[in-house]
């Protein structure tokens, strides 16, 4: 069994995931995968070099992330060209993990899931959710981002209700880290039939 989890910017993701690991459930990481598709050596990483040239390389050959996103941010063509070459890696990469998962089931742990229609690899959605202005204190306080930054971020992710709209189950994450743990606990014993 797949199940997707989400949730915008500062919900707390990060920590649902990691306790669901903590459980030994294997977990398929979206921004990991996103950062695997492009180490030295891989097919991504090789696309992206023949297209930007080598400035877009650090000197130890690896991919200079901020250089690149300053070459992606205002150009919409260039943006598009990365999309369709990383898409496709990427989720060819999470259904590989997915068919090499042994735990009961897996998560599929993807900022954008809703966003980016992944819900269709997942038998449940679970969002990890929490009021908006929690969100925004949170991701500021972690990033030491702006407001504004933040803003825009939670801007350009699916709405709350849009997220909401999309689950099966919801980790209500406006408490305590400690409530949070016993709501995974909750659904790691209903999707094992525990």
């Amino acid at each position: 069994m797949v199940v997707g989890l989400t949730g915008g910017i500062g919900s707390g993701k990060s920590a649902a995931t990691n306790k669901f690991a903590a459980l030994g459930i294997d977990i398929i990481d979206a921004d990991e995968v996103a950062r695997d598709v492009v180490t030295l050596g891989s097919e991504g990483l090789t696309r992206i070099t023949e297209h930007f040239g080598h400035a877009i390389l650090l000197e130890d050959g690896t991919l200079n992330r901020a250089a690149l996103r300053e070459r992606v941010f205002n150009n919409s063509e260039e943006k598009q060209w990365l999309n369709q070459l990383l898409h496709p890696l990427i989720r060819k990469t999470m259904l590989q993990q997915i068919a090499d998962a042994t735990s009961h089931y897996c998560i599929l742990s993807v900022p954008l899931l809703v966003e980016g229609n992944l819900t269709e690899l997942c038998d449940r959605v679970i969002v990890v959710d929490c009021p908006e202005s929690m969100q925004l204190e949170r991701a500021m306080q972690r990033d030491g981002s702006t407001k504004q930054i933040i803003e825009s971020i939670m801007a350009s992710q699916a709405t709350r209700k849009e997220r909401l709209a999309a689950a099966d189950d919801v980790i209500d994450n406006s408490k305590t880290l400690a409530f949070l743990n016993e709501q995974v606990l909750t659904l790691h014993s209903k999707y094992t039939g525990q």
